[in-house]
């Protein structure tokens, strides 16, 4: 059973926000895929989210609800499923999209960021005149676990200069502690909060 609230209380104004959203909407259609992709991961499968219209609304309306005051001129989504409402999103904010990729797969000059994650170590890769220092930028990524490639992504954009960055996450697995690997004033926003690993 999963415990569900939102996972960062910043101000009275976007708790209403989050709550306003259809949660149990959310948890029914979100599919739990056991051992995967090894064995002791409990894997949350928001491509069953993205499949539903009514769910990609009641994610993309709350996402709008939380940002659309708040300045941001870039939306950077990670690969792949940070790419769906981050793509979304940027474009109800009138805000450009930027993607973090894997090695290899930008065309243009890049900088990257080695880390550590849940099941190994991984590099993540952005475009090196993707984001400038009059930016406003929103990463988002679809769950918070350990944080590991969040936090990469977090340092990746820290290196470009821009004047905000703030982190979004569709899901946050309380029981990993991913929130803790973080500075401590990053702004972390989730639509939902799991308990359990």
């Amino acid at each position: 059973m999963f415990h569900v609230e939102q996972c960062h209380k910043t101000t009275t104004q976007n708790n209403q926000n989050i709550k306003a959203m259809n949660k149990e909407l959310l948890l029914k259609n979100l599919r739990n895929i056991p051992d995967f992709p090894i064995p002791g991961i409990q894997f949350k499968d928001v491509t069953s989210l993205f499949k539903n219209p009514d769910c990609l609304r009641e994610m993309d309306d709350a996402l709008y609800e939380l940002y659309k005051d708040k300045g941001i001129t870039k939306i950077v989504g990670i690969e792949s499923r940070g790419f769906v409402m981050a793509s979304s999103l940027a474009l109800r904010l009138n805000a450009g999209f930027v993607p973090i990729r894997k090695p290899g797969k930008l065309p243009a000059e890049t900088i990257s960021e080695t880390y550590g994650k849940e099941y190994g170590r991984d590099t993540i890769e952005i475009h090196k005149d993707a984001i400038d220092e009059n930016d406003v930028v929103l990463i988002h990524d679809d769950l918070l676990a350990t944080g590991g490639t969040m936090l990469a992504a977090y340092h990746l954009v820290k290196k470009l200069n821009p004047k905000k960055v703030m982190i979004n996450f569709l899901i946050e697995l309380e029981g990993l502690k991913g929130r803790n690997t973080f500075p401590a004033d990053a702004e972390i926003e989730c639509l939902l909060t799991l308990e359990g690993k």
